[in-house]
């Protein structure tokens, strides 16, 4: 009797973790890093195989994850690539060009973030246009203001800043000369909207917008105060990228972070988010984040043609759309079972 209760049990144990929204980027991740692991080789499993796959996925990961949240909350936001850029470049601007402290222009390069996140928070809050035409619209806005800026000030397209050691050991420091300290400042936002998300009552509002905005308006949810909140945090995160990539490489592009756009969106579906929002975990995220980024570098290490990479994150997209609906689908399920 006791060995059936147990086999019961089990049973229930795994349902539950089958229906939770990061089992499919956890499936993923480990099927993916395997296989590098054999095609790599000794090479992709020591120091140099971690610590390239970890550096891609710090950057890319710090801005997936209030991607993620926005899109839980069923918005997108596609400035993110306008700021990256926007941000380096204010940063620098104002050290590089103007000899202002570095505290100064890493505060200056962070407000660009939080600036835009505002307008695209309160666009989309106060119109009826949708999150990803807002967001459209206010990259390419920044982009031009960023190249317009660039050229009437300084006569260029870029700016060379040499951080001074400390700032540079706090966001642009190589760790053993190979891992980027940005990997630590990673798992500190990963923490940090872990509990926004799943331990705070803000996370509950957030999933309850996802699920039906008109319904957590009317249960007293302030949705407008949070999906400023949500677009300004997505700012933030990406000017932090855009001030540590001055700090590592020493200079800022006016061209530069298109890709986090898409690469980001990627990560976040690859963690097990829907697209019509009301669904997904940091964790989920997070593993989509580690995923991306093996196949990225994992190609390299493999030998193998760049379009298999492609190829690779394509079908990755495309099974974790149809993991995503499917426990979706048997969560709901359950739901329904117990009510």
């Amino acid at each position: 009797m006791s060995s059936q209760i147990q086999t019961v049990a089990q049973g229930l144990s795994l349902g539950r973790i089958a229906r939770r929204p990061e089992t499919g980027s956890l499936i993923g991740f480990v099927v993916v890093f395997a296989f590098f692991a054999v095609l790599g080789g000794p090479v992709f499993m020591g120091a140099p195989g971690w610590s390239s796959w970890l550096n891609i996925a710090a950057e890319v990961g710090i801005i997936a994850l209030p991607v993620g949240l926005l899109m839980i909350s069923g918005e997108f936001d596609i400035s993110v690539g306008s700021v990256v850029p926007a941000a380096s470049m204010m940063t620098a601007m104002l050290a590089g060009h103007y000899d202002l402290p570095a505290l100064v222009a890493i505060t200056g390069g962070l407000c660009v973030g939080l600036i835009i996140g505002l307008v695209n928070g309160l666009l989309v809050t106060r119109t009826t246009i949708p999150s990803l035409i807002v967001t459209i619209g206010v990259m390419f806005a920044v982009m031009g203001l960023t190249l317009g800026f660039a050229v009437l000030i300084r006569g260029s397209t870029s700016v060379s800043y040499v951080p001074d050691p400390l700032t540079k050991a706090l966001l642009g420091q190589f760790i053993n000369g190979m891992f980027s300290v940005s990997i630590l400042w990673w798992l500190g936002i990963v923490a940090a909207f872990f509990y926004v998300l799943h331990i705070s009552p803000i996370g509950n509002w957030i999933f309850a917008i996802g699920g039906d905005r008109e319904s957590a308006r009317n249960a007293g949810i302030p949705t407008g105060q949070v999906t400023i909140g949500l677009f300004m945090a997505s700012g933030f995160c990406a000017a932090f990228v855009g001030v540590t990539q001055v700090m590592t490489y020493q200079q800022a592009q006016v061209a530069g972070g298109q890709s986090f756009i898409f690469n980001s969106i990627m990560c976040v579906v690859i963690g097990g988010v829907l697209l019509t929002g009301g669904a997904g975990s940091i964790i989920g995220i997070l593993l989509g984040t580690m995923t991306f980024a093996v196949v990225n570098q994992g190609v390299f290490f493999a030998a193998l043609d760049p379009n298999i990479g492609s190829i690779i994150v394509g079908a990755l997209l495309l099974a974790a759309v149809l993991s995503n609906d499917t426990f979706r689908t048997l969560a709901l399920r359950a739901a329904a079972k117990k009510s």
